[in-house]
């Protein structure tokens, strides 16, 4: 699990705080929303998060 976590968020997005922000560990990665920093945290494996990361970039869970 992720103890001390250091999230990051994509420079892309700025100053806004409507993001997902991301914090890695040796065997898993920490997905939250940067709205909620005190909200609910996704925890992914290595394999699943390269497979999520995956997706997203093939367009695969786009829903429009």
């Amino acid at each position: 699990m992720i103890d001390h976590r250091t999230w990051r968020k994509s420079s892309y997005s700025g100053q806004e705080n409507a993001c997902v922000e991301v914090a890695s560990a040796s065997r898993c990665t920490a997905v939250r929303d940067s709205k909620d920093p005190n909200g609910p945290v996704l925890v992914f494996g290595q394999a699943a998060f390269t497979a999520l990361l995956g997706s997203i970039k093939a367009g695969r869970l786009d829903p429009r």
